[in-house]
């Protein structure tokens, strides 16, 4: 992918439009860039501060991840703004306040309901404008960062992504990690730091991005009275080095303590501006984006000689890479990079069919239309598109010449830039694998949800919402975990899996071409209580989505070659689990705390228990569970409800009516007393975590668990402020509550480094203990409301999630419309009715999970 998002021109025959940007621009005096663009169809907004400084910035202090540390320290304190004032600003307003460092900038963003937006744009400009870096603050969060180096390393995605950038790369400094490196890391000093922040976070290489239920006038008008106190500053050049051709393939295989291969191969190609990125866009798409590409149906589906592999294409200002990445067995590392470069050679060779190019298009228009539907999207379209070419309609001149790619253009590009000189070969293997190390339009409010029975019992939710041609369809089903045993653990997920791989009238190739061909997606998903498969197109292919949906859903045959291809796929995500340190102690969590209980169960199963499944297995659930009466389906979107409402009768009419399931369910075991649980593995890091017996969906207090959750999880919790800020002792802590139609747990976790377990556990327990006793105070309770209140809006800006939400609250019995009912509660709630709970709950005996290395 590019940075400003793969796009594509409209289908003028179906009526399809990319909205046009009417966004107002200013340059302040200081010459700080304003953008807003008013968007009043939901009542929140996004607001965003990018700085044009990255890693490849930091001049002569390349590798040492100045940027990276910068932005963790940007809102540790001001003249006027203490560290925890920021996050706990934010919530109070019901907002989430995130940041992200990357190669060539920094990016700040508070997703916020409108009526905070002063209150962002203040606290940005105050973050960007004043940060002292404050000296005992820094200390602390260099450790912080320690913890994210030493996790870095334990992850093999993040491993072989960053030796793919250092090997592929020789001058360039995208070589270097965004993070940096320890040792260098470590030699960094604060007053360093501050003179990089003095000297490039200045108002002439910064610009706000606002998007959302605002008046454009009224933020350029706050704006510029934050900035008036800060004039344009010099700014000094940075010296940033052409990468020179590569003349011949660079090879890297590493071991790394993991059970599967990564692969990347990986081409030199030009910057993002340059007239061939449109041709190597399309080139990616087809080679392989979805299930209907050459690498998916050849290495995945055919030869089965990879779990999962994708192209991508990612442009910078400054040159960029094509890839393939590929996860497999390592014995099958030479196989599958021969077969990767046989498809490449056919793509040279032959181009595409037109039918090919249209539907890689089309795709690219559906994903463009998909990454603007919330304030954030679009405000970090607009972002990009500023920052790349200082052109707000980049991505809508993009789409003109993605259009414009032809067969030959792409064969072509594949000619000049796809070639074996210009090759990088990097792969992380499991140990003892190598013999050695190589080095404004108008505003269109959505409506209300409404709610129908087809004549076979199956529930339809519609909400018609005309902002955007597009259309997100959600079937639910209860089954999940509750309705397994120990014997066919992994059964519901084994199922979600192989429902797309054919059914009666259509391969799965065929189908992927379908969906693929309309700018659609379909996939499906397993979770504690349901099983669900959705699916999104465009406005004019709803009967085309909802009719390939429905066969999935009325005429799956699992066959023999897909139940096994798809099993050996689940045990190597099993396998994967294990490297996962969070994870792994989820997992022993919920075993102790459940016990022989569904809820004890791993998601995707066992070796042993997935290994007994079969076709026979997978048919029988789907016949007990995918059944009308036990199903919900919510299409929201730009639809009708009539008109959908005939139409889900006409496709999904035949679905056999069946019986509800799980209409009881067993009750979680009692835990009769506290006790600790510990795995060891091979890894650097430790993961802590508490767990309480908790609550089901329908128990009064879950309201009040909720608002806990929320008081414990954000930047300016309790737990957040003392373990990690104050104390130093974790690099990330939080809760977690899982609710279901049984009695779930609510959870308290951190990560840390292994010789602080013992006193970070105390800390935990002591932070557990203060909360049975107290509950939470006011203030908490107050932003705890508003944060929760706040992400509701923002998470409800998406019709895809909005509908998954909607069908599960009515699939389980607390209807549609539970989204306002929980939001009332949530506002009742008192200081008396949380403390009550908390006490009730977090005094009860516990399970405490330990996750560390031997020693």
């Amino acid at each position: 992918m590019t940075p400003h998002s793969l796009s594509s021109e409209p289908d003028p025959a179906a009526g399809l439009s990319y909205p046009p940007v009417t966004a107002r621009t200013w340059t302040l005096p200081n010459g700080l860039g304003v953008i807003v663009q008013e968007d009043h169809s939901a009542p929140v907004a996004s607001v965003q501060a990018w700085i044009e400084t990255g890693s490849i910035h930091e001049s002569q202090h390349l590798g040492a991840g100045l940027s990276h540390l910068l932005e963790h320290m940007l809102f540790k304190g001001t003249p006027t703004r203490g560290a925890s004032a920021f996050a706990q600003s934010v919530q109070d307003a019901g907002g989430y306040i995130n940041a992200y460092t990357s190669f060539e900038r920094t990016v700040y963003w508070i997703d916020i309901p409108a009526k905070g937006v002063p209150v962002a744009l203040d606290l940005l400009a105050d973050a960007v404008m004043n940060s002292t870096l404050p000296v005992e603050e820094y200390t602390k969060e260099q450790e912080v960062i320690r913890r994210e180096f030493a996790m870095g390393m334990d992850d093999p995605d993040r491993v072989s992504s960053q030796a793919l950038f250092a090997t592929a790369f020789r001058e360039h400094p995208c070589r270097h990690p965004v993070i940096g490196y320890l040792d260098v890391f470590n030699g960094l000093h604060r007053d360093e730091v501050m003179a990089y922040y003095k000297s490039r976070y200045v108002p002439n290489n910064m610009f706000f991005v606002v998007v959302g239920d605002v008046k454009a006038e009224e933020v350029h008008a706050q704006l510029a009275a934050l900035f008036e106190p800060h004039p344009r500053r010099s700014l000094p050049p940075v010296y940033i080095p052409i990468e020179p051709p590569q003349l011949g393939r660079r090879v890297s295989h590493q071991e790394f303590a993991t059970e599967l291969t990564r692969l990347h191969m990986a081409w030199h190609i030009p910057s993002a501006a340059h007239a061939d990125i449109p041709a190597l866009d399309v080139a990616a798409v087809v080679l392989g984006s979805g299930r209907s590409s050459h690498l998916y149906k050849a290495l995945r589906e055919d030869l089965a000689i990879v779990h999962s592999v994708d192209a991508w294409c990612y442009a910078l200002t400054h040159g960029g890479l094509f890839g393939v990445d590929a996860m497999l067995d390592p014995g099958k590392r030479e196989q599958v990079e021969s077969e990767i470069l046989r498809l490449i050679a056919h793509l040279r060779e032959s181009g595409v069919t037109d039918r090919e190019l249209n539907k890689a298009k089309k795709a690219a228009l559906s994903h463009q239309l998909q990454a603007v539907t919330t304030m954030r999207g679009r405000a970090s379209d607009l972002g990009a598109n500023w920052l790349l070419t200082r052109n707000l309609d980049f991505s809508r001149d993009y789409l003109g010449a993605l259009q414009r790619v032809t067969s030959a253009d792409i064969q072509r590009v594949v000619a000049k830039y796809i070639v074996d000189r210009n090759l990088t070969v990097v792969s992380l293997n499991p140990p003892g694998t190598e013999t050695h190390v190589q080095g404004a339009e108008q505003a269109i409010t959505a409506g209300e949800i409404q709610k129908f029975e087809l004549s076979n019992g199956l529930r339809l939710l519609v909400r018609e919402d005309h902002r955007l041609p597009l259309v997100s369809l959600n079937a639910a089903f209860k089954a999940g975990l509750l309705a397994e045993t120990a014997e066919d653990n992994g059964l519901t997920r084994l199922l979600s899996r192989v429902l797309l791989k054919g059914t009666k009238t259509r391969t799965a190739g065929q189908m992927a071409d379908e969906i693929e061909e309309l700018g659609g997606v379909i996939g499906s998903d397993a979770g504690n209580n349901s099983i669900s498969v959705s699916a999104r197109v465009m406005r004019p292919d709803l009967r085309a989505g909802l009719g390939i949906l429905a066969d999935v859903l009325c005429n799956a045959t699992m066959p023999e070659k897909a139940v096994s291809r798809e099993k050996e796929a689940q045990l190597a995500s099993i396998k994967a689990e294990e490297e996962e340190m969070t994870v792994v102690a989820r997992n022993l969590l919920r075993a102790e705390l459940f016990g022989s209980h569904p809820y004890g169960l791993r998601a995707s199963g066992t070796p042993e228990s997935v290994a007994r499944l079969t076709p026979d297995h997978l048919r029988a659930f789907r016949d007990r569970h995918l059944v009308a009466r036990n199903g919900v389906l919510a299409v929201f979107g730009d639809v009708h409800a009539e008109e959908v409402r005939a139409l889900a009768e006409e496709v999904l009419g035949g679905l056999p009516a069946g019986e509800p399931a799980l209409t009881s369910v067993a009750a979680s075991p009692a835990l009769a007393a506290s006790r600790e649980a510990e795995v060891i593995k091979d890894k650097e890091q430790a993961v802590l975590m508490v767990g309480f017996p908790g609550t089901d969906l329908f128990s009064p207090d879950n309201a009040a668990l909720e608002i806990i959750d929320e008081a414990c999880s954000d930047l300016g919790s309790r737990l957040f402020l003392r373990i990690r800020e104050e104390m130093g002792l974790a690099y990330f802590v939080g809760s977690s509550q899982m609710g279901g139609l049984a009695r779930g747990m609510f959870g308290f976790y951190l990560g840390t480094a292994p010789e602080k377990i013992a006193d970070v556990k105390a800390a935990l327990n002591e932070e557990i203990a203060k909360l049975a006793q107290d509950g939470l105070s006011p203030e908490e309770l107050a932003r705890a409301k508003e944060k929760n209140i706040g992400q509701q809006e923002i998470r409800n800006q998406s019709n895809g999630a909005f509908a998954f939400q909607a069908a599960l609250n009515e699939l389980y019995g607390l209807g549609y419309n539970y989204h306002l009912q929980q939001r009332d509660e949530i506002a009742a709630l008192t200081v008396e009715q949380v403390r009550a709970v908390a006490r009730k709950y977090f005094t009860q005996p516990a399970i405490t999970a330990v996750v560390r290395p031997a020693g």
